[in-house]
Order: structure tokens, then sequence, then C-alpha cells
């Protein structure tokens, strides 16, 4: 009960400006076009009439979109709202237009007929409508800062990554240890087998140049293991993905194009779905 009480009062808390705001437009409304034929009244009373015309939207507000939910809302939760919308818009109508309805017949001595509750309907189906497209901004406000929210986070992992693929080196060790070659991972465009050796194939300046070291193609992928943009895209050859254009389906063979690399690259079918997945 008391989680109720206090959900009813933040609710009431922050969502009864909007209501107040949307209530007393409706209140300057009527006041100022006189849809109602409310004749025979002093000005005082005139305006206290129309005052309750707006107080009765505040309530129909109030009802629809805090109490009910509340009160018919799960046990369990709360939160829960098992109003939809469109429902709440409609709950909001139906509780204004019947109140409408009485309160001009017996305070405000209007004579009901169809062009009245033509009026009363007109009237009456504006608040909810204002209010679900203040909703339907309201969570479009949400959303494009959830995203750009998200997208920060992603430009600085992208920043982090980046500096880190910039910045880190790997170092090719040869089975004699003598031939041990240092590159950037940036720089490394592929490595593959040559027989005994393997032959790195690396990017300085605008030209690829290639280094051999004897070693195999097994022990070289455990010395780049923990660099995640070297992939097997074949038997004999590990590519950096950073350095592939595309990957391209040939004579019923899937081939990559390394960027500014004049060989085509071929990949195995084993490879191939976590290559796509990569790029």
């Amino acid at each position: 009960m008391t989680k109720r009480l206090d959900l009813f009062a933040h609710k009431f808390k922050s969502e009864s400006g909007l209501h107040l705001r949307i209530s007393a437009g409706m209140f300057l409304f009527i006041l100022f076009f006189q849809p109602f034929p409310l004749t025979g009244f002093s000005f005082n009373n005139y305006i206290l009439i129309i005052a309750g015309l707006g107080a009765i939207i505040f309530f129909a507000f109030a009802t629809a979109r805090i109490l009910l939910p509340l009160i018919i809302g799960k046990d369990e939760d709360v939160e829960t709202q098992i109003f939809p919308p469109y429902l709440k818009g409609l709950l909001i109508f139906l509780i204004s237009a019947t109140a409408f309805v009485f309160y001009l017949m017996y305070v405000g001595s209007v004579r009901i007929n169809f062009y009245i509750v033509f009026k009363i309907a007109l009237i009456c189906i504006a608040p909810p409508v204002i209010l679900d497209i203040y909703d339907t901004v309201y969570e479009l406000k949400k959303q494009i800062n959830s995203l750009v929210s998200e997208r920060k986070a992603v430009q600085r992992q992208v920043e982090k990554f980046e500096e880190d693929y910039l910045n880190k080196s790997v170092e090719f060790i040869s089975e004699n240890d003598n031939e041990n070659f240092i590159l950037h991972i940036a720089e490394v465009a592929l490595i593959r087998s040559a027989d005994n050796y393997v032959e790195i194939v690396y990017k300085e300046g605008v030209t690829f140049k290639k280094k051999l070291i004897r070693n195999t193609m097994k022990n070289i992928e455990q010395q780049i293991r923990d660099y995640s943009n070297f992939l097997r895209c074949h038997r004999v050859c590990i590519v950096n993905v950073h350095f592939v254009d595309s990957l391209r389906l040939i004579s019923n063979n899937y081939t990559l194009i390394i960027k500014g690399f004049d060989e085509k690259i071929p990949v195995s079918r084993q490879y191939l779905l976590k290559l796509r997945e990569a790029l």
C-alpha cells in the first residue's frame, strides 16, 4: 500500500504540471470562444463555471493516467500500467465529456441538444489528443537521447580501439630467434605460408613490402592470437580485416580483395562464416 501511495505521489508530482497547463488552456479557450450558452450569470459566477469545466478535464487526466492504473495495476508490480495510451485517451474523453454534459445541465442550466453534445465532444477530444502528441514527442526525445548516449559510448570504444590499434606492435619471432621482426599491427596486411617460411606482407607508407621469416603458420597464429583484427581466411593465409576491401565470389570460389594490393587472397569455406561476421 505504501508503495502505491509513493508511486501515486511521484506520478502526480511529475504529471500534474502538464495536466494543469492543458486544463488552463481549455479554460481560456472556453472563456474566449464561449461555445456554451451560459447566460444569466454574473461575471464572477461565469468565470467559476468555466473554471469548473477546466477542473473536470484535470480530474479526467488524474483519473485515467494516474489513479485507475494504480488501483487496477498488478500487486507484484504496481508500476505495471495495464492501460495502453489509446485507452487512457478514450477514458479521458469519456470522463470529461460525460461530466461536461451533467455539469452544464445542472450547474450551467444549459439545455442539452445534439449541437451542444457535438461541441462538447469536439472540446473534450482535444485534451487527450494534445496529451498523446506530447507523449509521442517525449518518447522520441528519450529515444534520441538514448541513441546519442549509445553513439557517444560506441565512439569512445572506437577511439580507444583505434588508439590501441595504431599504437600496439607485434613481434614476429622466427624459429632460430635471429630473424625477429617487429611491426605495428596497423601495418600488417596479411600473413601467409611460403614452404618452410612465413611471408609477412606489410604496408610501409603507400607501398606493400614482404618479409620472410622461418617459422610455421601455427606458431605465428599463436604469436598474434591477442589481436582480434587478424583472422585466418585459409589454411595458408591470415589477414588483417582492416585491410580488406571486399569479399567476392569468383568462379564459385571466394576471394578477398586487399586495399591497394594486386594479389587476390583465397578464402576457404570453413573460415567463410567467421570472416563474414568480422567484415
